[in-house]
């Protein structure tokens, strides 16, 4: 398993696709995936510090399973099949561990809330993990100007 940081969210143009970007953290390889723009509003509200008036599903189950005392250790990305990414939600309850199969999105949305690690499957960097040469270091630059200036309504 190879550790990811968040690097963000952000629609993809012209198709107004939101779409997650991770980054390995010893490493150079970027993992893009697809998402649904709920999911995408989501993260942007967590990595945003946006508190909602009533929880949003992913605060729901940050908050269903503390008070269940269940601790959310990882997520991981474990596969890409037919073009579909899976995940794994990783926990534990009372020295028990529980694996929950999830989509990414939910998952990483979850990870915000949660503070928690994520990860993926060497084969799922191997096989989507694309490689930023020199010259698109300054798409990721204005990726991260985009995130700094989005807001989470840009993705209803």
């Amino acid at each position: 398993m190879i550790e990811l940081e968040l690097v963000g969210v952000r629609v993809e143009l012209p198709h107004n696709q939101p779409i997650v970007l991770l980054k390995e953290r010893e490493g150079e390889r970027f993992l893009p995936i697809w998402i649904g723009a709920v999911e995408a509003t989501s993260i942007a509200f967590a990595l945003q510090g946006v508190v909602t008036a009533r929880p949003m599903t992913h605060d729901l189950m940050r908050d269903l399973l503390s008070n269940l005392s269940v601790e959310v250790e990882r997520i991981v990305v474990t596969e890409l099949r037919d073009g579909t990414f899976y995940a794994e939600i990783r926990m534990t309850q009372d020295g028990d561990s529980i694996v929950v199969s999830s989509r990414p999105s939910d998952a990483i949305a979850l990870a915000v809330r949660a503070t928690v690690p994520i990860y993926a499957a060497e084969a799922v960097l191997d096989e989507a993990g694309i490689e930023i040469e020199d010259e698109d270091e300054d798409e990721v630059e204005r990726f991260k100007e985009f995130l700094n200036s989005v807001s989470p309504e840009d993705f209803k």
